[in-house]
């Protein structure tokens, strides 16, 4: 037989369990219970339980753990067959008593003249139906009525509820004997279905519910279907408040038909158990006040990463300092340098330190004033000021800061240079040896705050932006500088009762160095990296919590220096070019260590064979012209150097020199004249802050006079009336010139006195550009026809007021000494401009000829 379900016909599965007893005549009641379960799902068998004529139904709970499915989920529909072999098991041991066919005859007394013919076990509502007959004079109802009452005088509490014992009801509908995984709920759904196909169902009142529903237990809510839902059929929510009673209410009253008064057709219950869907009060608060919400998530994201993330940065940091974990530290390192001293030795490291310490040695009163500043407690910065190439680095790392431990050196460099903002951060970070850095998250970040804002109206600040997170890395890092500065305090010391800060104060030496390089490098592309830094070393020196100093190469670095530390008076110390004496000897001792080092290469491979090599600066004849060549080459470290590799390879000293200066020329026409010229397209104009024309002026005028005023070429057209729209600011030209290092600007009392030559060795390099003929012509022609562009709005200038004046009625006589001078202006730039065009012709004659 089959359930008719939603036009599918679908198997009716039922469990049920018969209790067979046999009545001894003689006795004239109960004798015990014989028990034989057995199945009987299967043929012939509905979904439903059917009662005779003189037969009732009654649903007794309790007689089972509620939760006892739940223990068999690993297979629920064996649930049915496994409880009943669970009970043979309790009924041969001494439970036997507390099991559910002891505890129904239990509760029925005898005084009842009932025959119990049937036991049909829920176990997953905990409870059981007993199908019994009685006599015709009593009906079920009264039946039922004293077996609660007995019950409520003697209850029977099973063994796993020791609180609340069986109670029963009376079926009053038609149960269903489904075994599909539901679990008994509070909650019951009461569908309104109609008792015969061809009437229409009454939706009930919820007063109706109440007084059907009301009899098994305390009711909280009874929820009526909404008037706009078109679900069918009608249905209703009754909310009991323990899921005992809605178990009850479901067993007893599952298919009762009943009528409301005044209601023309009878109405069906079919009843299910349905999950109650939590109102969840709190996740509803949260989503409907995003504006107070989403601010404090980020702020408490932003305390755990400051709980969990920065003791593990600060932590990096301070390794990063004191270079605990390098290799050349190690003790192994240490003496693997010692006894393999001799062999690492060889090559040109001994040529490089013999250079750097003749250098050294005509620095040694700056290296001298240096560290006694480093000894003192004042609160300023250390400035190391010179053009690219003097040895500015390598005079404070191997001289000044020799052996010192605890030195951070940060790079402006390669951060200034990173591409976008995650690249800065990360690079910065790393200049710091701050870790863990999540560069990346920052962009995802964004992308979060963009949607939160895009939907809500109200900015998450989840994201940082580029400001907020380097000043976050410094601070950081400042807290570590501090633990690394105070690392070397004992508590037995004499003024141990001081505080951190009197500490430091009285221990100047123990403070960590910080070494920033490369200060201003391309400061123009992102000066909120370098405005944060001086900011943070101002703190630092200003707390006494490290000594900084500055290397830099920009003349204009008093400016963001001053910003941070406005009440102080920086110790400065300038870097120049080596007199010729002091090169000559440069380049003498790096060619000598050279030598020796070779004759200790060749010693090493040939014991005692051959004659000592003489060093080169006493068997190389071609070095007697090196006094001329260094005074054509400068001073300049980098250059000396060059120079020293040169003469090493074996090259003349004259050779070296030229190819050194012709080499600096091609640097010269490509970084200035070619690139800084329009024809090399209007993004380079527009990205500098000179014209090609300045530069060739510069470069025409340096190399006939060593020198030039400053304020004379403020005054020259070409820097006064510029025609590039990027290079009208004549003193912001010179300055970014002066920062490309293709001039020096020399300072007199405070303030820009002369014009030089970059490098010394562009002087040469200046007078070697005027020798080309192409170049010379090309570039010549370029200024002509800048100055005659200047001219001619000049001439323009003057015809407009001129036709002003002509406007005037009558001509008035005190007009007539402007128009005079009007007129002669205009005749004077017009001569400028015949002159101009009669050079320009012969220039582009040479052009024309000179290949």
């Amino acid at each position: 037989m089959s359930i008719a379900l939603h036009g599918r016909r679908l198997p009716a599965f039922a469990a049920t369990y018969t209790v067979r007893q046999r009545l001894l005549p003689a006795l004239g009641q109960h004798t015990n219970l014989v028990r034989r379960w057995q199945s009987t799902v299967g043929t012939g068998k509905t979904g439903h339980i059917e009662a005779k004529p003189n037969e009732s139904i009654l649903f007794v709970d309790n007689l089972f753990p509620l939760k006892l499915s739940s223990l068999l989920l690993w297979r629920p529909w064996k649930a049915q067959h496994d409880v009943p072999e669970l009970l043979k098991k309790l009924d041969r041991t001494s439970l036997g008593m507390f099991d559910p066919a002891s505890l129904v005859k239990r509760a029925i007394p005898d005084s009842l003249s009932v025959n119990i013919t049937e036991v049909i076990p829920r176990t997953k509502e905990g409870g059981a139906y007993v199908k019994f007959t009685h006599a015709d004079d009593t009906s079920a109802s009264e039946i039922q009525a004293k077996l609660s009452q007995a019950l409520e005088q003697n209850p029977i509490k099973p063994w796993f509820s020791p609180f609340r014992g069986i109670s029963t009801g009376l079926v009053l509908g038609r149960p269903w004997l489904e075994d599909l995984y539901r679990l008994p709920k509070s909650r019951l759904r009461v569908e309104f279905v109609p008792a015969k196909d061809s009437e229409q169902p009454d939706e009930l009142s919820q007063e109706s519910l109440y007084s059907v529903f009301r009899q098994y237990g305390w009711i909280a809510d009874i929820t009526s279907q909404p008037p706009d839902s078109k679900v069918l059929p009608k249905y209703a929510y009754v909310d009991f408040v323990l899921v005992k009673d809605a178990i009850m209410a479901r067993n007893c009253l599952h298919g009762f038909v009943l009528q409301e008064e005044g209601s023309k057709a009878a109405t069906k219950l079919r009843l299910s158990y349905e999950q109650r869907v939590k109102p969840h009060n709190i996740w509803k608060w949260i989503s409907g006040h995003p504006r107070i919400v989403i601010p404090i998530l980020a702020a408490f994201l932003a305390t755990f990463t400051v709980i969990v993330f920065d003791p593990i940065r600060e932590f990096f940091v301070k390794l990063h300092v004191q270079r605990s974990l390098e290799f050349t530290n190690s003790k192994l390192y240490k003496w693997l340098k010692r006894q393999t001293s001799d062999i690492l030795s060889l090559g040109k490291k001994h040529g490089n330190d013999a250079g750097l310490h003749a250098l050294f040695n005509h620095r040694k009163d700056l290296i001298d004033s240096i560290k006694s500043s480093l000894l003192e407690s004042v609160d300023t910065f250390v400035v190391i000021h010179g053009p690219r190439g003097s040895g500015g680095k390598e005079l404070v790392m191997d001289q000044v800061l020799e052996g010192r431990k605890d030195v951070l050196v940060l790079d402006c460099k390669p951060v200034v240079e990173a591409r976008g903002e995650a690249g800065t951060i990360r690079k910065l970070a790393f200049q710091v040896g701050y870790r863990p850095v999540f560069s990346w998250a920052n962009n995802l970040s964004s992308l979060v705050d963009l949607a939160i804002q895009s939907t809500t109206g109200v900015k998450a600040g989840f994201s940082e932006n580029l400001e907020a997170q380097v000043v976050k890395i410094l601070q950081t890092t400042a807290s570590a500088l501090k633990e690394v500065s105070l690392a070397g305090r004992k508590k037995d010391d004499h003024d141990g009762n001081l505080s951190d800060d009197a500490y430091l104060e009285a221990h100047p030496e123990r403070r960590a160095v910080v070494v920033i390089d490369n200060f201003l490098h391309k400061s123009e592309e992102k000066g909120i990296i370098y405005d944060k830094v001086s900011d943070w070393a101002a703190a630092l020196v200003q707390s006494n919590v490290a000594h900084v100093i500055f290397l830099t190469t920009d003349t204009s670095y008093s400016k963001p220096l001053s910003k941070s530390l406005p009440d102080r008076v920086f110790h400065q110390v300038t870097l120049g070019d080596l007199s010729p004496q002091v090169a000559k000897q440069f380049v003498v001792s790096q060619l000598e260590a050279n030598a020796r080092s070779d004759e200790k290469a060749k010693e090493a491979k040939n014991d005692n064979s051959g004659s000592p090599l003489k060093p080169d600066g006493q068997g190389r004849q071609d070095l007697q012209e090196l006094d001329e060549c260094i005074e054509a080459l400068g001073g300049r470290l980098t250059d000396l150097q060059v120079l020293a590799r040169r003469l090493k390879v074996g090259q003349s000293p004259k050779k070296a020199v030229s190819d050194i200066i012709e080499q600096s020329a091609s640097e010269i026409l490509r970084m200035f004249l070619l690139t800084g010229n329009k024809a090399a397209g209007e993004g380079a104009d527009k990205e500098k802050k000179w014209s090609a024309e300045q530069a060739w002026y510069l470069i025409k005028e340096i190399a006939k006079n060593d020198s030039l005023r400053y304020n004379e070429v403020l005054l020259a057209n070409t820097f006064a009336s510029s025609t590039t729209s990027s290079a009208t600011n004549p003193e912001a030209a010179l300055e970014a010139l002066a920062n490309a290092e293709l001039i020096t600007v020399k300072s007199q009392h405070g303030r820009p006195a002369t014009i030089r030559a970059g490098k010394p060795v562009y002087q040469a390099a200046f007078a070697k550009l005027l020798e080309d003929k192409v170049v010379k012509a090309r570039m010549d022609l370029a200024l002509l026809t800048e100055l005659s562009k200047i001219e001619a709005k000049n001439i323009d200038k003057a015809e407009q007021e001129l036709t002003v004046l002509a406007s005037l009625p009558n001509a008035p006589v005190q007009a007539s000494e402007r128009v005079n001078y009007l007129l002669s202006k205009l005749q004077a730039s017009q001569r400028k401009i015949e002159a101009f065009d009669k050079e320009m012709g012969g220039l582009k004659k040479v052009l024309a000829e000179e290949a």
